[in-house]
């Protein structure tokens, strides 16, 4: 047995080493989305109202203790102990417990569904917000196109990878953050008394006494919509690294806020649709300087959560909760990946977002809702984290009781957006969440329909077959995969596909069970030799981050079996030096299908047609596999769930 496991040990020296460089790459890359907050958020605060005291001041306490409760306390304190050996997020938060509830399900799924809408809306918002500060110079300026070039752009360089210019991005958060904080500073020491305004008395009275103030919430959020985003980056940055690094970011961003507000108190009964906060903090000669940071600012924040969309994806993946995709690691870096389907249905959305909102002060009525949603699903799996670790049942009962009731506030508020582009996203959340969902459920049933046979019952026939010479050698090396989680038993098709059809003669019968595991970067295996020389159970143990290359790892284990001589392979006739050594492989992958003979109601007849149109356009089994063509035989056989009953057939004279 094999079990080269370094993931446990990396993931502890990750999660636990403080470096320079550590919170330098944190600043990069897990703070973009809610760095450039700041660009957009007093503008949907204000709306279309008249500029007034009670909301720019209002405004920024609600501020300030919103990204203390939900970014501060809630993930940079609280959740960010959930790790999965040294992985964050709400998949990874969902693999840590999922054993102690089945139902636990239902908020990864909704969490996760709803973060994937989410990433339809943040690229073109954060770039568009950034672009549109050169109206204050040209007013007649064309933004669209510059921003759907950027977009575009950006997402045609997922296929290269982000090894380069990754290096680029901490230096230049690092100034962004570092500007915003300046410019705000400028404002706070010109009226020192501006701090005053983070009382929490001020976002009282926005709130209660403002006509309308509660529904201003919606916009208040949008200030910790990166939060999540925090979480996720955990297995990149390391807690330390990430909370060391908040500290200085949470004060550039209460400075900037604070910035802006004294600005907002220049210009009191203005229209807020006409005023653009962020840019009039900044003196007119450094306004291109400053788009010019701001757009690199938001490229990068698009960049991460592009990123992280495909990290989502392909733990939902190895999750049995979405349907098989081609996933690329176009470079070394650990935990890089590219989808080349999700890129480009990505690229399409965010362009048609930008294409059919056509400003940043539009897409705001559409930001926000789903990440709330989020938000509150990450709350119900945190509180059965911090449940099942037996934290004090008080303190979990506070936690869930003050996060119910403030996401449940933002939630409740974030609703008026639905008839103003809210329910796009929204849509979105709840068409990810049915594939899940669909996806999740059709795989468990097929695996409660799987029968199994015992495999010493087979056992002399299998070995039998090996050794008769008088059947054509099918393949030195045969391999099937299996569901089986044990080597005593096997699926009754293999034995079928093995035994009835043609007889498959190998000289050694290979069964293979890939096991996903909660650590992510997990390369192990497990044997099991049956019988010596003729059958072999192997359990390959991968984590929900590794690509399951069946062919490439069987042939490695094939090797390392025959160096550690448990196994013998010699083959008759053969050419190169590899097949010499270990022989030739061929892979008989089984797919189902629909079978006619169902009786079935119009549930799950709904549920395995949308399953099966999922399968058709997904990636198949040999190619999930990383299995060569030319090294597989596919067969088919019926999936039947619910065969006829009482069907009697008379003979007729």
């Amino acid at each position: 047995m094999t079990n080269k496991n370094p993931s446990k040990v990396d993931s502890e020296s990750t999660t636990n080493k403080l470096t320079a460089a550590g919170v330098l790459i944190s600043i990069g890359i897990v703070f973009g989305d809610i760095g450039t907050s700041p660009l957009y958020t007093y503008n949907a605060i204000l709306d279309k109202t008249a500029v007034n005291e009670t909301i720019a001041l209002g405004g920024v306490s609600a501020i300030f203790w919103t990204l203390l409760f939900q970014t501060t306390i809630k993930y940079v304190i609280i959740t960010l102990r959930a790790d999965n050996n040294g992985e964050g997020g709400i998949l990874s938060l969902y693999a840590l417990i999922k054993r102690y509830s089945k139902w636990l399900i239902a908020p990864a799924i909704l969490g996760a569904s709803f973060l994937l809408a989410d990433s339809i809306i943040t690229p073109p918002i954060s770039v568009t917000s950034a672009i549109e500060g050169l109206k204050i110079i040209r007013p007649d300026i064309p933004i669209i196109p510059i921003v759907l070039a950027i977009i575009i752009i950006l997402f045609l360089i997922q296929r290269a990878g982000t090894s380069f210019i990754g290096k680029l991005f901490g230096p230049i958060m690092f100034v962004w953050f570092t500007m915003i904080a300046v410019i705000g500073l400028i404002g706070v020491w010109q009226d020192p008394s501006i701090i005053r305004a983070l009382n929490p008395v001020r976002a009282y009275d926005m709130i209660a006494h403002y006509p309308g103030g509660f529904y201003l919430l919606g916009g208040v959020f949008l200030c910790t919509t990166g939060a999540e985003a925090l979480y996720s980056d955990l297995g990149h940055c390391g807690r330390k690294n990430i909370r060391v690094s908040w500290s200085y970011i949470q004060v550039c961003l209460v400075l900037c806020y604070l910035g802006q507000a004294h600005w907002l108190m220049q210009h009191l009964g203005q229209q807020g649709d006409t005023l653009n906060p962020f840019f009039g903090l900044v003196s007119r000669p450094l306004l291109i300087p400053a788009i010019v940071i701001a757009t690199l600012a938001t490229i990068i924040a698009s960049q991460a959560l592009i990123s992280g969309t495909f990290t989502l994806i392909s733990e939902a993946i190895r999750l049995n909760l979405w349907p098989k995709m081609r996933i690329i690691f176009p470079t070394d870096i650990r935990g890089q990946m590219y989808l080349p389907s999700m890129n480009w249905l990505l690229m399409i959305a965010c362009c048609a977002v930008v294409l059919g909102f056509r400003s940043s002060d539009n897409m705001v009525a559409a930001f926000g809702l789903s990440v709330t949603i989020t938000m509150l699903m990450t709350t119900f799996l945190i509180t059965g984290y911090l449940y099942f670790k037996r934290t004090n049942r008080f303190l979990v009962l506070l936690i869930f009781l003050t996060y119910l009731i403030i996401e449940g506030s933002f939630l409740t508020a974030n609703l008026q957006k639905f008839t103003h582009g809210g329910w796009v996203t929204l849509l979105l959340g709840v068409v990810y969440a049915f594939i899940m969902f669909v996806w999740y459920r059709v795989t468990n049933l097929k695996g409660s329909l799987t029968q199994y046979v015992s495999v010493q019952t087979v056992l002399p026939k299998l070995r039998e077959l090996s050794n008769d010479d008088t059947i054509p050698l099918f393949s030195s090396n045969l391999v099937y995969i299996t569901s089986s989680t044990t080597p005593n038993k096997i699926e009754d098709k293999i034995v079928q596909s093995i035994l009835d059809h043609q007889p498959k003669r190998a000289l050694l019968y290979w069964f293979v069970h890939v096991e996903v595991q909660d650590h992510p970067y997990t390369t192990a295996y497990e044997c099991h030799v049956i019988a010596p020389e003729d059958v072999i159970y192997v359990n390959l143990k991968l984590g929900f981050r590794i690509a399951p290359r069946v062919q490439l790892l069987m042939q490695k284990v094939a090797a390392d079996m025959i160096r550690r001589k448990e196994i013998t392979i010699q083959p008759k006739y053969c050419f190169s030096d590899l097949t010499t050594t270990i022989g030739d492989f061929r892979f008989v992958v089984m797919q189902r299908f629909l079978s006619y003979q169902n009786e079935l109601n119009l549930i799950n007849t709904l549920f395995l047609n949308v399953y099966f149109l999922l399968k058709s356009i997904s990636l198949s089994e040999e190619k999930e596999y990383s299995i060569d063509d030319s090294n597989v035989v596919l067969e088919r056989y019926p999936l039947i769930i619910s065969p006829p009953k009482n069907i009697e057939i008379v003979r007729v004279p």
